[in-house]
């Protein structure tokens, strides 16, 4: 089969020919039909924190096609549209039981997406609803992502929130901030770019961060955020959060920074500010985003900015390192497939 391969720090990914999957006991195969490209993929093929090996096949935001079952397969049958969601845990210790695979002390981040076939555990897979598409699929994992961060804050209607980051997380969690009943959320980036989008799929306002950035988001929100959501993930992003967030606010991380980060601690300590964390999410929470993409009228659904094939794909994944007007793209394994959704 083709696949998109990794092999070395800060080189290009390479579109080879490798070994068709072969399914375990409790595996599936399923043909590949959107993968979207995210960011902490960047970082893993740029960062060495991440130790990921030369011939990995990255790619964990998927959905596709059944096409194999493994001996113990017993839930699916081939033909089954499905969306995977990527922890695979252990699927038998109290975190996978509950619904938290990522909690599980043998979970392991799936990949495999940027390939026309992959091997996933039977219970990974989610039955996609007749009205979703499998590029909606796709879009299930990062959702989600954004969801866990917003059940992290324990966001109260009427909240007024500040959101660091138009990516593809920091958009989608004005999105959810918004369907949970934020009043106010703005958006901050270093370029406009994503203004248009932000605004699409629901944000009240964006702010560049310039020099002025702090005051500029206290008067689009119309005073200090209660909460700030980081989802840049690079060094100085602690301290200028802890500028915006008001007194007993609280300051949610989502970005994924590998490097050492400071702030002044009596900043923090004299607002009694709440630092939490965001990683992964929840089997409900996954189908929550899942659910929340049934029927196609989703505003989530404008996050997916484009769409290119294999063959396209490496040139597109360098490209999102620099600041562009692309928000998700997906990868499709159809060369013939038309460009966007």
């Amino acid at each position: 089969m083709r696949a998109a391969v990794f092999e070395a720090l800060g080189e290009p990914l390479v579109v080879a020919t490798v070994a068709d999957p072969i399914p375990a006991a409790d595996e599936v195969i399923v043909r590949v039909g959107r993968c979207g490209i995210c960011g902490s993929d960047l970082h893993m093929t740029q960062e060495p924190a991440f130790g990921v090996r030369s011939g990995t096949v990255l790619g964990h935001e998927f959905a596709g096609e059944v096409v194999e079952l493994g001996a113990q397969a017993s839930t699916l049958k081939v033909g089954d549209r499905v969306a995977v969601a990527p922890l695979r845990g252990c699927g038998h210790c109290a975190s996978c039981l509950q619904g938290q695979p990522a909690w599980c002390s043998r979970m392991s981040l799936q990949g495999g997406g940027y390939a026309e076939y992959a091997a996933v555990t039977e219970r990974q897979c989610h039955k996609l609803p007749a009205m979703t598409s499998v590029a909606d699929g796709a879009l299930v994992e990062p959702l989600a992502v954004a969801l866990h961060g917003l059940s992290v804050a324990g966001l109260q209607p009427g909240a007024r929130v500040l959101v660091m980051g138009a990516g593809p997380i920091g958009l989608g969690v004005a999105h959810w901030a918004r369907r949970l009943g934020a009043t106010d959320v703005v958006v901050s980036d270093l370029t406009t770019l994503k203004a248009d989008l932000a605004h699409t799929i629901g944000a009240t306002g964006f702010v560049k961060a310039d020099a002025d950035v702090v005051e500029s988001v206290r008067t689009s929100l119309g005073g200090a955020p209660d909460i700030v959501f980081e989802c840049v993930g690079r060094p100085g992003m602690l301290a200028q959060a802890l500028e915006h967030v008001r007194v007993h606010g609280s300051i949610v991380l989502l970005g994924l920074c590998t490097s050492q980060d400071s702030f002044i601690p009596f900043r923090a300590v004299s607002k009694e500010v709440r630092f939490l964390t965001s990683a992964y999410f929840t089997i409900p929470e996954y189908r929550a985003a899942l659910d929340a993409l049934n029927g196609g009228t989703s505003t989530a659904q404008a996050l997916v900015t484009d769409t290119v094939s294999l063959a396209a794909m490496p040139a597109m994944f360098e490209s999102l390192r620099q600041q562009t007007a692309q928000c998700k793209v997906l990868v499709t394994m159809d060369a013939h497939a038309e460009p966007g959704r």
